[in-house]
């Protein structure tokens, strides 16, 4: 059985900065960005199903989280603005990610890319599961804007209002966001002491 790289891939994404192109009081790698959004699609599907009358596996939301930058490990991140102001540019951009997603699953056994196709390339991964990462994603980053502004980093005034519009588009489809929102948002910010004093 051929070596396969696959593995060596993945543990390279503490490497990979996020917001590259922006001053950030906390650093942040993809690695610390993708368990954060496996852990929020997995409260998401566990809310949607409990209160919503979902019928999701949270745990198949986590694994699809977990490697829903797989693309990054090769390419690294790519500023949203930068991605999404022109659609030419989005197009070619979207091109370039599947060709590294498909890159990494060539990697893996020829029998396992069966079972990994569905979690490493994006236009595999089923519609209703691709939402609920794409709305832990959003949030993840909004975490995160509003934890950089709390720190005076005006470098994420322009950040928050337009991902906080876009969680705002996902409400009107997923009323688990509400939920999400109400329930953990707010002790997101909170100090150690704070979260200590909390019962």
């Amino acid at each position: 059985m051929k070596s396969s790289p696959f593995l060596a891939w993945i543990l390279r994404m503490p490497l990979i900065k996020r917001w590259a192109l922006m001053h950030a009081v906390k650093r942040e790698n993809v690695a610390e960005h993708s368990h954060q959004v496996a852990v929020i699609a997995h409260l998401l599907a566990v809310i949607r199903n409990t209160y919503c009358n979902g019928d999701l596996n949270p745990e198949r939301a986590a694994t699809i989280a977990l490697y829903h930058e797989v693309s990054e490990t090769k390419l690294q991140d790519i500023n949203h603005v930068t991605k999404y102001h022109n659609p030419d540019l989005t197009r070619e951009f979207k091109k370039i990610e599947e060709m590294a997603e498909k890159e990494c699953l060539e990697t893996l056994p020829s029998e396992l890319q069966d079972v990994f196709s569905g979690l490493l390339v994006q236009k595999n991964v089923d519609a209703e599961y691709k939402q609920i990462v794409k709305a832990a994603d959003l949030i993840s980053a909004y975490l995160k804007a509003c934890d950089e502004l709390n720190f005076q980093n005006n470098e994420f005034s322009q950040v928050k209002p337009r991902l906080q519009k876009m969680i705002e588009d996902f409400k009107n489809d997923m009323p688990e966001i509400e939920i999400f929102m109400r329930l953990f948002a707010e002790k997101c910010f909170a100090n150690v002491d704070q979260l200590s004093e909390t019962h």
